[in-house]
């Protein structure tokens, strides 16, 4: 039995923690024996449950705000408390996990890389991660886009590629129907629904798609915006909402556990960010057959056909975005067709069975030692 620690800053409901559930829940049991670390105290997200329904334990290290070193010895605590056999760290936990997993002999050390390499992590992560990945930790990239903004950044060629899988199936099943989610908070049938589902922060530029459909869709009477989430720029967003005289049109959802039902009471999904890794609220979207527009930022291309699945606009164009905005807000067919397009693509390519199986096979490739990766080199994958 292979014993497998994920490390995470926390369990609140980001891509990158979503896809380390997705994958905890989905590794064979058989093989596969796993356990969570999230540095914070809980969070209380539909993701720590979904842990406790498949009871995949969660210990959560109590992290202060800030630098805490208490998390040393509490990571290596939790080493020799498990022993585990593979290491698999996400977000910034590495810089807090490496000495630990070094200090304790970690067999195999694993990190993905959810963001382009450049905004991952700040300057001092960037130079812990270097020191990471000469002294055995395996980077994993999401997407071609990352996978170019590794080797840019930390000058290494010849990691695996392993792109995120979600469950399809349940963002094409909603437990609630749409007509019943929709009149249970308060809207019309024939209301036009644009939904957001991203963190509250700068890297999504929501500044830049409140400014979109002020321009765009709210100009129909029945165009509504959904934003789902939570961040540090809310209390500015409920402002510039105010000053556009959105109040009526636009509704800050906060943290939901039945994304699935949001996506199916929706008729567009948008995302305006700066930059991306691959994001899997996109993925979610299409998966729930709904048609995505979306800025042209990192791995985005690679999952929306501009014109097919959805709309693609140049970053920090609020004038494209309105017009895109407006485009489908006008075009019932269109909506309908691109969102036909883009469940079938979700079903072709986004299964997390591959995902996952995937992961298996890098843990037992390290194990055996079949995965030698150095600087420069590597026998899984050329990415360059």
């Amino acid at each position: 039995m292979v014993r497998v620690l994920h490390i995470s800053p926390d369990l609140s409901p980001g891509g990158a923690e979503r896809m380390a559930v997705h994958l905890m829940r989905t590794l064979d049991r058989r093989r596969f024996e796993v356990r969570a670390v999230s540095l914070y105290e809980p969070v209380g997200s539909d993701l720590e449950e979904l842990l406790a329904q498949d009871e995949v334990p969660v210990w959560n290290l109590g992290k202060r705000p800030g630098f805490d070193p208490r998390m040393f010895s509490r990571i290596v605590r939790a080493l020799r408390r498990f022993r585990p056999n593979v290491v698999h760290t996400h977000l910034n936990a590495l810089r807090y996990a490496l000495l630990p997993m070094l200090y304790r002999g970690v067999p195999a050390m694993v990190h993905t890389v959810h963001n382009l390499a450049e905004r991952e992590v700040d300057r001092p992560g960037i130079w812990l991660h270097r020191l990471a990945f000469r002294r055995g930790v395996v980077p994993v990239a999401i997407g071609q886009e990352v996978a170019a903004s590794i080797s840019r950044v930390y000058g290494i060629r010849g990691f695996p590629s392993i792109n995120y899988g979600i469950p399809v199936e349940v963002y094409g099943s909603p437990r609630v129907a749409r007509e019943v989610w929709r009149r249970r908070e308060g809207f019309a049938p024939e209301d036009i629904i644009f939904v957001c589902v991203a963190h509250l922060k700068t890297q999504k530029n929501h500044r830049l798609l409140l400014e979109a459909f002020a321009k765009g869709a709210a100009a129909h009477p029945r165009a509504h915006l959904l934003l789902v989430g939570r961040g540090e720029q809310e209390t500015r967003l409920k402002k510039q909402v105010e000053a556009l005289g959105l109040c009526r049109r636009v509704r800050f959802m906060g943290l939901r556990p039945d994304i699935a039902e949001v996506l199916a009471a929706s008729d567009v999904f948008v995302l305006s960010s700066d930059w991306e890794g691959n994001p899997l609220a996109i993925m979610e979207a299409m998966s729930a057959g709904k048609p995505v527009i979306s800025t042209a930022v990192g791995g985005v291309p690679e999952l929306i056909k501009n014109g097919s699945s959805g709309l693609l606009v140049p970053q920090a164009d609020s004038e494209a975005l309105a017009r895109a905005v407006n485009r489908l807000a006008t075009n019932p067919q269109m909506r309908r067709a691109m969102g036909t397009v883009a469940a079938k693509c979700a079903t072709e390519r986004f299964g997390v069975e591959t995902m996952t199986e995937a992961y298996e096979e890098l843990y037992e490739a390290m194990l055996a030692g079949n995965l030698s990766f150095t600087r420069g080199r590597g026998p899984l994958q050329d990415v360059s």
